[in-house]
């Protein structure tokens, strides 16, 4: 469905959990976090976490300069304070 909105001319992006499942998909633009699955946008209760996944993704909309381009912005699952907590 990504590849069909892109043949649009509408940009795309992903939020993965799974890496190895994205690295063989190839989106067009991903955000991979090494999350628990069913958690892509971060825990329950914690918008700050949760607007941060979304902003990385938007900005990848802007940044990204290559086809499958991902990135891996690296927070960790807990204990990691977000702007606005």
């Amino acid at each position: 469905m990504q590849r069909a909105v892109e043949a649009a001319g509408i940009p795309t992006v992903s939020v993965s959990i799974v890496k190895e499942i994205t690295l063989q998909v190839r989106p067009p633009r991903a955000v991979f976090l090494h999350w628990p699955l069913g958690h892509p946008l971060g825990e329950p209760g914690r918008p700050a976490q949760q607007r941060q996944v979304l902003l990385d993704a938007l900005g990848l909309l802007e940044t990204a300069t290559a086809p499958g381009t991902l990135l891996e912005p690296g927070y960790p699952w807990k204990r990691h304070r977000y702007e606005g907590e």
